[in-house]
């Protein structure tokens, strides 16, 4: 059978590892779908950058949109990255050339994942993807074939590796947020600039992948609600531990009768629950279907050798003719994206308070939440102790404060908030209160 012929635009960390697996398990590939794989054509920012993986003898190109216009190939592998340009103008080349298309650029599918995949299916190929979200943990073709035939009610998961480190070792070695990120950007697990990560935005964007093909919509990632962890401190750590919880930043989508509720967010998840235990840089995505029940998928999120596997495993759909629409569902019947109003969630709510310390101030607490219609299953407090909030006026440095931990009955987002701002003009606390969802799952 006539090889399959790559063009890999991108040798980057991912694209090396793609390399140096096709150059490891070649001859096993080849083994499995009957057909050699090739590479016909490489293209990356600079030739003279020093790489792991060998390049010589393959045919190199400066432009990657020449790339994948280049007869040579029938597959072109995208490893750029960004949500625009050259990676877009390529993949777009690419389609219109009647080239199937692999690649793991989550920000491109977010925000052009719909256009992208009706110019697939025009032409006939394939847009697989399955390394844009989380990494070597195959949720995309789980999704797309072994659950295709049941309904999915919620998909959940961790989702970003950078995040679940820095929780997990706030939580295992007791150190506050900033010194946890700065070893997270000394062992590369961060980036220099960390926002797209600890900002929840790199969550959501394979959330918003995740939600179409879960439910049949559209890609919408401007229709989910984004929460970091910035606001995470180790008193919310020892707080939620003492009560039976760890704190994961976590995706949630849901399928509700007002629309779907996608929110990227940290969550309190109860200790002995399978996710709780998923620690490091580990991801894991949970799915529920109504005839598969809950499915948990738990693996490596990032790094060359389990990305690189994913998207292999593309590439060997590919070689075995395996085409299906991008989104499980032709673009033609997607559902526009309907969005659930989070001020209708409803569940229970961790909040942590600095009370001052002074009569009468816990009771109007109690009695605000009440004029919410907000229950509270429990209320914990602490030795009175000097808060130092990040943001608080000089002046309240040096005031008693009283930490407060709440965790409430359920209730809807709507009430709590209202509550909280209520109870934040009152002038009964020192800082804004924190609240965290608490996920039953």
């Amino acid at each position: 059978m006539e090889p399959l012929k790559l063009g890999i635009a991108g040798l980057g960390t991912v694209g090396a590892g793609l390399l140096e697996l096709l150059t490891a398990n070649g001859a096993h590939f080849a083994n499995i779908v009957g057909r050699e794989i090739r590479i016909t054509g490489v293209s990356a920012r600079s030739r003279s950058k020093a790489r792991d993986a060998a390049t010589a003898g393959i045919p190199w190109f400066d432009d990657p949109v020449a790339l994948a216009r280049d007869p040579s190939n029938a597959v072109f592998v995208e490893l750029i990255g960004g949500e625009d340009g050259i990676a877009k103008a390529a993949v777009e080349a690419a389609l219109n050339a009647k080239k199937h298309v692999v690649t793991a650029n989550k920000a491109l599918l977010a925000k052009h994942g719909f256009e992208l995949a009706r110019l697939a299916e025009k032409n006939g190929v394939a847009l697989n993807f399955e390394a844009a979200v989380a990494g070597g943990i195959p949720v995309i073709k789980t999704l797309r074939e072994a659950l295709g035939a049941n309904r999915v009610r919620r998909v959940y998961g961790i989702l970003n590796g950078t995040c679940n480190y820095i929780l997990t070792q706030m939580q295992t070695e007791k150190r506050p947020f900033e010194d946890v990120l700065k070893e997270a950007q000394a062992l590369g697990y961060a980036e220099a600039d960390p926002t797209f990560d600890i900002g929840g935005f790199d969550t959501a964007h394979k959330l918003a992948l995740l939600t179409s093909l879960a439910f049949g919509t559209r890609v919408a990632f401007d229709q989910i609600h984004v929460e970091g962890i910035q606001s995470i401190t180790q008193a919310d750590i020892e707080a939620t531990d003492s009560l039976g919880y760890r704190i994961k930043l976590l995706g949630v989508a849901t399928e509700t009768e007002s629309g779907i509720e996608a929110r990227v967010s940290p969550a309190l998840v109860y200790k002995d629950s399978a996710i709780a235990e998923v620690s490091g840089v580990t991801n894991a995505v949970a799915i529920d279907g109504d005839f598969s029940g809950n499915i948990l998928l738990v693996g490596a999120g990032a790094g060359a050798k389990p990305t690189a596997s994913a998207i292999a495993g593309d590439i060997l759909d590919i070689a075995r003719g395996l085409i299906v629409p991008p989104f499980v569902t032709p673009t033609a019947k997607l559902k526009a994206h309907k969005r659930a109003k989070l001020d209708q969630h409803y569940g229970s709510y961790y909040v942590r308070l600095a009370l001052y310390d002074k009569p009468g101030a816990m009771a109007a607490i109690a009695r605000r939440m009440g004029d919410r219609g907000v229950s509270l299953e429990s209320i914990v407090q602490h030795r009175p102790q000097t808060l130092h909030a990040p943001g608080a006026a000089s002046h309240l440095s040096k005031d008693k404060a009283q930490p407060v931990i709440i965790i409430t009955h359920e209730t809807t987002e709507e009430a709590m908030r209202k509550a909280l701002e209520t109870i934040e003009k009152d002038g009964n606390v020192t800082e804004r209160p924190q609240m965290i969802r608490i996920e039953e799952l």
